[in-house]
């Protein structure tokens, strides 16, 4: 097959429980953003960026340490194992001090009263961090749809219980006359509130590990230290540049809540977070992307001129990137009802953060060469230059613009990561990237995105009618430039 096809297909087959996971996630904004204030949810926001960094400590570099000793060892189970019961033992640790210090945790990260958050989330991330493994070995092995369907479970069981606990529940006991109310109120207690978020989430993850069983108990056990010390030694750049990564992708959510008064810190965090989601169509692709492209560059590193390969991956990544940041940007008008009134004041973060993650994606692309060298300390090094820069201009600019300053600091980071990535990936491991290509579609997009700015009319259906047209515009360019080659020549 065609290795951009093979790529593609297998994109899809990885992307479509990630997409769809988080387009119904996308979906339960609305429920979120309507029954909760803006208060609640920064709760929530703040909560889940806290998980992000602690999920990236607990696995710390293995998935992508497993497909590099995957490649290089001869004994590959002996490689999943001992990763495996590395996980295990760390994830358990964390389980148990973050449960012994559950209240004073609590009070740390400004969840004051509410230990069990404490308790719920360690499970979660214990859980989640050493499934981790299981699931690299599936891409690993190119199982595609047995990971696709686990993955797709855990999002139905994860989003049919926030249905279920904040829809349903909450109408059956506010119901007088429900034959169900006395069952409901046996199981629901409305103070628990956005705490039925968190409880979902746990219930889906201790599925997922149930699910993941045969990937963890089919194999005999042996823990080689020696292959483990040779793996930590490849991971711990690659957990460096991954808590830093997260430093850039998640801080700004922390440090709202900290750095703002205390009385519109949560507020101002919630709609940052809700209208955040909005831009989140760009970082499931990205994501999605990822999980396929990962083991499918390592796989071509071997053939001939993978260069080659990778430059053209690039474009059509950007061309890819370019529509979702105009599709989203030409049709806000709808989509902005899809946070709650409260928090539609940070509608004008959504296109800054749909670049900064188109960037993010550019740089997750090029950031290969120094995988397929070996050289994962220069991924360290990059994104601790991005944290610097995240940290600083947040810290800056959080209490004199709010979120806003957060907006324009991931920006401005993820672009100056991706810039010091290519001149230094140019150096190391030389791609010939189509830069006037790659430039030219960005440049058109954001052209385009400030020509709908001028579109303003009394018509919402004129507004949106005239801006799809530009948005089809762009389609058309990139079908004669790039995408009408790929077709056969009937087609043509």
């Amino acid at each position: 097959m065609n290795p951009l096809k093979k790529l593609a297909s297998q994109t899809a087959i990885y992307g479509l429980p990630t997409i769809g996971g988080r387009l119904l996630n996308y979906l339960l904004t609305p429920l979120y953003t309507y029954n909760f204030s803006p208060a609640e949810f920064g709760v929530n926001t703040t909560a889940y960026a806290y998980v992000s960094f602690l999920l990236v400590f607990l696995t710390y570099g293995m998935e992508t340490t497993l497909f590099r000793f995957s490649q290089t060892e001869t004994d590959k189970a002996k490689v999943y194992t001992t990763s495996l019961i590395s996980l295990f033992i760390t994830s358990t640790l964390f389980i148990l001090l973050a449960s012994l210090f559950s209240g004073s945790i609590a009070e740390a990260v400004k969840f004051t009263g509410h230990p069990e958050y404490v308790v719920w989330f360690a499970i979660i991330i214990g859980t989640d961090a050493f499934a981790a493994i299981p699931f690299a070995k599936l891409r690993e092995q190119g199982k595609a749809k047995r990971f696709a369907t686990i993955r797709t479970i855990n999002i139905v069981v994860n989003i049919g219980l926030n249905l279920f606990f904040i829809l349903f529940c909450k109408h059956i006991h506010e119901s007088a006359h429900s034959s169900l109310k006395p069952f409901i109120d046996s199981i629901y207690n409305p103070k628990i509130g956005i705490g039925y978020i968190f409880i979902s989430n746990l219930i889906a993850s201790l599925v997922t590990l149930l699910l993941l069983s045969p990937e963890i108990f089919r194999f005999q056990y042996v823990f080689d230290s020696h292959l483990w010390k040779l793996m930590m030694r490849y991971s711990v750049p690659l957990l460096i540049a991954g808590l830093a990564g997260m430093v850039n992708e998640t801080l700004d959510r922390i440090l709202l809540s900290h750095l703002l008064p205390e009385k519109t810190a949560m507020i101002q965090t919630g709609i940052y977070g809700a209208c955040y989601k909005i831009s989140i169509i760009m970082t499931i692709f990205v994501q999605t992307f990822r999980f396929a492209a990962e083991p499918f560059f390592f796989n071509h590193s071997k053939e001939k001129d993978p260069q080659k390969t990778y430059s053209e991956v690039m474009n059509y990544f950007v061309i890819i990137c370019s529509i979702i940041f105009l599709g989203t940007m030409m049709n806000m008008e709808w989509i902005q009802y899809f946070v709650g009134k409260e928090f539609r004041s940070g509608l004008q973060v959504v296109p800054i953060l749909l670049l900064a993650n188109m960037f993010l994606g550019v740089f997750f692309n090029q950031s290969i060469w120094y995988k397929l060298t070996g050289q994962t300390h220069y991924g360290a090094f990059l994104t601790i230059f991005g944290a610097v820069i995240t940290i600083v201009l947040n810290i800056y600019w959080i209490p004199r613009i709010g979120y806003m300053g957060s907006a324009w600091a991931t920006l401005i980071c993820y672009a100056s990561m991706m810039i010091a990535s290519y001149f230094l990936g140019n150096k190391h491991y030389p791609v010939n990237y189509d830069l006037k290509r790659i430039l030219g579609y960005i440049g058109l997009s954001v052209t385009l995105y400030f020509i709908s700015l001028l579109v303003k009319t009394d018509s919402n259906a004129i507004n949106l009618f005239v801006k799809n047209c530009l948005l089809i515009g762009f389609g058309f360019v990139v079908w004669k430039m790039d995408v009408k080659k790929l077709m056969p020549s009937r087609i043509k």
